[in-house]
Order: structure tokens, then sequence, then C-alpha cells
């Protein structure tokens, strides 16, 4: 969203209020947003200092949640979701902590359905292959591999 319109800081402020308030951001996104908005370095340093202080912005809290609606609506695994709140900047602490609160039976739960729901659907005549697209389909999703290797072959005879 690159504009021509100049805000203030006042006005910049408000309006990534907004942003925040309307679901969980990281510091990377608002930083992009405010660069959008053609802020200069020290206006978002100051307008980021000011979401923190007022809680608008929590990577906590923002980590948590991502990891909670990827997980149950995407159904991607501990890799992926690490993989994807490193590219957002997230602190490693942050990661561990967001990901240790996914329920251990349900993870577990989710990728046996996942897995099962996938191998069912799989059209190929060729074991070995079915096994690898099967393997590579959850692996893409961020399964650990020595979940997706036990999977696949208790799958696939």
């Amino acid at each position: 969203m690159i504009t021509d319109k100049t805000y203030t800081v006042d006005e910049a402020l408000r309006k990534i209020q907004n942003y925040c308030a309307y679901q969980e951001r990281c510091h990377k996104e608002v930083r992009t947003k405010l660069k959008e908005m053609r802020m200069i370095p020290a206006a978002i340093d100051h307008i980021v200092t000011k979401l923190i202080e007022n809680d608008y912005l929590n990577e906590t809290r923002f980590a948590n949640a991502f990891v909670r609606g990827k997980f149950r609506i995407k159904h991607w695994g501990k890799h992926r979701l690490a993989l994807e709140l490193k590219k957002k900047d997230i602190s490693k602490i942050n990661i561990t902590l967001a990901i240790k609160e996914i329920d251990e039976i349900e993870y577990i739960k989710v990728f046996n359905t996942l897995a099962e729901k996938r191998a069912a659907s799989l059209n190929e005549s060729n074991k070995l292959k079915k096994k690898r697209k099967l393997a590579d389909y959850l692996i893409y999703r961020g399964w650990e591999s020595h979940l997706v290797n036990d999977k696949v072959n208790a799958l696939i005879k």
C-alpha cells in the first residue's frame, strides 16, 4: 500500500493502533507498514515504542496466536511454525514458548488425521511413489521426519 499521502506522527500512531487492534502483529509487520506510510526511521522507532508501552504490540502474544492459528487451521507441524516465526524476526525464546503450548496429544492426533486423509486421497499405484508423495507433503507442512517416516511406512505397505 504505497501512497502519496503523508502522515503526522500522531496520525500514523492512530492508524497503526487500529492496524494492531484488528489482529495480532509482529514488530516486523508494523515497521514495514510504517515504511509504506513513508515515515522516517526516528518516527518509526517512536511509534513502535508507544505501541509496546500501550500493549498494542507484544511479540510473545503474537507468537502464541500465530502458532495456535496456523496449527489449528492449516495443520502445520512444529518445524514449519518455527521457520515462519523466524522469518518474522521473532526471538528464539518466544518461538520455543509458543511451540511448547501445543498439546502433545492433540499434535499427534492432528498429524495422524492429516496423514491418513492425504494417504487416502493419493491416486498412485506405485507404492514407492505414493510413499514419497505422502512424505513430501507432510514434511512440507513442517512435521518431524521421524513421525513422517513411521506413519508413511505404517499406512503404505
